[in-house]
């Protein structure tokens, strides 16, 4: 059989975000519904600690295909122009075994991560936001401008980034995409009062304090992957209600839950829900207009897989990608 391989300009055509978040929605209620296997993710350090070598395999129960990602994360790439996450997910046949795709990796987790928040956000957050705050002004920060201006009407958009210079040039470089406003705010709390608050900093300390966000606020913390490293303070998360992507993943990761546990403020039972409890109508979302949402994305191979997955059934149909033989 041959090898369809996709890369991340085909990925772009195949995969629109509103289409991802559907997808999305599909991956966590499998992954919460216990119908994804997902093995603990292998997580190696380059020798120099410029970056790490990421495996992680995984095998949705009712799909035709199963696979793994394989990718490099670099996080001093951007400064040189290239991209911090690099590699691709691989497919095979459920039937067969047969490898039957390679899907740019890179694309994929940009807009698959950028969907899973704006899937928490159409679920946690009130139903009149219209206000987004974003931390961060790199690639991620586009993905969740678009990705959450499907599920809410934004009207406001402000940008902080530590690099003042670099948030003004990001503001007015998207402001041409879109209809409402975006611009940039020096002050952090700018940006924390917003309805909706999305942090995607590389910053492995606090750049969002939970005395500046307002009441009935949803925030996604998406930036910070490793149990030392958070985006949000102790005060924040302990006055919040707390959803996740996946609970054991969260209490093996998630600095941003971990940091306050160590410090006694609060427990492992400060999770509320998985997102996808939520989507399966067996744990409630918000219980009011005034209660702080929090939605801790560390991603999960079910939802590379799957959006890798409708890619490869739409590149399919529409004839992209480049097919070579693979003995």
């Amino acid at each position: 059989m041959p090898l369809l391989i996709i890369n991340a300009a085909d990925v772009r055509k195949l995969l629109p975000m509103k289409d991802c978040v559907r997808v999305m929605d599909q991956a966590m209620r499998a992954v919460s519904d216990h119908r994804v296997d997902m093995p603990e993710r292998l997580v190696t350090a380059l020798e120099d600690n410029s970056g790490y070598f990421f495996l992680m395999p995984g095998l949705p129960r009712d799909a035709p295909v199963f696979g793994a990602k394989l990718v490099s994360l670099l996080p001093g790439n951007p400064a040189v122009g290239r991209p911090n996450v690099q590699g691709f997910i691989t497919l095979f046949d459920r039937a067969s075994g047969t490898p039957v795709a390679l899907v740019d990796g890179f694309e994929i987790t940009r807009l698959r991560t950028a969907a899973a928040s704006a899937l928490a956000t159409r679920e946690l957050a009130r139903k009149d936001a219209s206000s987004h705050g974003i931390f961060g002004a790199g690639v991620l920060a586009a993905a969740h401008l678009e990705a959450i201006a499907c599920v809410r009407d934004i009207r406001e958009v402000r940008i902080w980034a530590r690099d003042p210079e670099k948030a003004r040039s990001f503001a007015a470089a998207q402001a041409e995409n879109y209809d409402f406003s975006i611009t940039a705010v020096e002050d952090p709390a700018q940006a924390a009062r917003c309805d909706i608050v999305s942090t995607v900093t590389n910053s492995a300390t606090p750049v969002l304090q939970g005395k500046w966000l307002a009441p009935g606020s949803h925030v996604n913390l998406v930036g910070a992957h490793r149990a030392d490293h958070r985006e949000i303070d102790s005060k924040g998360m302990v006055h919040a209600a707390l959803f996740v992507d996946a609970r054991e993943s969260a209490l093996r990761e998630a600095g941003d839950l971990l940091i306050p546990v160590s410090e006694g403020k609060v427990g492992a039972d400060h999770i509320q829900a998985e997102i996808g409890d939520v989507l399966n109508g067996c744990a409630n979302g918000r219980s009011n207009s005034r209660q702080v949402t929090v939605y801790k994305s560390l991603g999960l191979v079910a939802q590379d897989l799957f959006a890798a997955g409708q890619v490869l059934s739409a590149a399919r149909i529409s004839g992209l990608g480049q097919l070579v033989d693979f003995p």
